[in-house]
C-alpha cells in the first residue's frame, strides 16, 4: 500500500526584513529539528522513493538535513508549484505519481499542507477521532510530519486515507 509523508519546512529565520519570504532560511531551530526528522524516517524505516519539494529556500534547507540521516537517497523533485500551495495543486501533482511509487515525501508550507492533511485525515466518514488526528487538528508546527497510507496516488482525497502517525520534533526531543 502507497505512502505518503507530508512534512512542514523546517522552522525560518526571520531576521533579515530584506528577504524575499521565498528566500528564507533555516533558523537554528529549523536546522535541529530537520535531521531529527530524517533520524525518526531512517529509523522507522520510512525512506522515501520520491521526494517533491518546494523549491522554496527554506524548503530545500529542510530536504538537504533530512537526507543527511537518510541511508538512501531518493528520487528528488523540486517544485516552485509547491510554494504556498493549496491542497487541490497537491492533490493534483500527487495524483500525476506512478502507480508503482511506494513511498512519496512532499515537503512543502502552511496553510496548504496543513489543510491537506486535516482533509486526507477526515476521509470519507467526515472525522478522525484518533490521538494522531486530534494533535495534527490542534497545531502543524514547522518541520513535523503526517504519515498517511493510501490506496492509490491516482484517487488521493477521493479514496480513504488512513493517517498512521503525526510526530512533531517535540515529541522526538521528548524521546531522546
Amino acid at each position: 500500500m502507497p505512502e505518503l509523508l507530508l512534512l512542514r519546512h523546517a522552522k525560518s529565520d526571520w531576521k533579515d526584513a530584506a528577504l524575499d519570504d521565498f528566500d528564507r532560511p533555516l533558523s537554528k531551530r529549523g536546522r535541529q529539528a530537520a535531521p531529527r526528522m530524517g533520524e525518526y524516517l531512517r529509523a522507522q524505516g520510512l525512506e522515501p522513493n520520491l521526494v517533491l519539494c518546494s523549491s522554496a529556500r527554506r524548503a530545500r534547507e529542510t530536504l538537504k538535513l533530512v537526507l543527511t540521516a537518510l541511508a538512501s537517497e531518493p528520487e528528488i523533485s523540486y517544485l516552485k508549484s509547491l510554494y504556498l500551495a493549496p491542497p487541490s495543486r497537491m492533490l493534483a501533482i500527487l495524483r500525476r505519481q506512478s502507480p508503482e511509487t511506494g513511498r512519496i515525501l512532499l515537503i512543502a508550507h502552511n496553510p496548504g499542507l496543513e489543510r491537506l492533511a486535516l482533509g486526507l485525515a477526515r476521509g470519507a466518514e467526515g472525522q478522525d477521532h484518533s490521538a494522531a488526528a486530534q494533535s495534527m487538528a490542534e497545531k502543524f508546527p514547522t518541520a513535523a510530519l503526517a504519515r498517511f497510507r493510501v490506496a492509490a496516488w491516482a484517487s488521493l482525497g477521493e479514496a480513504p486515507a488512513e493517517l498512521a502517525a503525526f510526530v512533531r520534533p517535540r515529541d522526538l526531543e521528548d524521546q531522546a
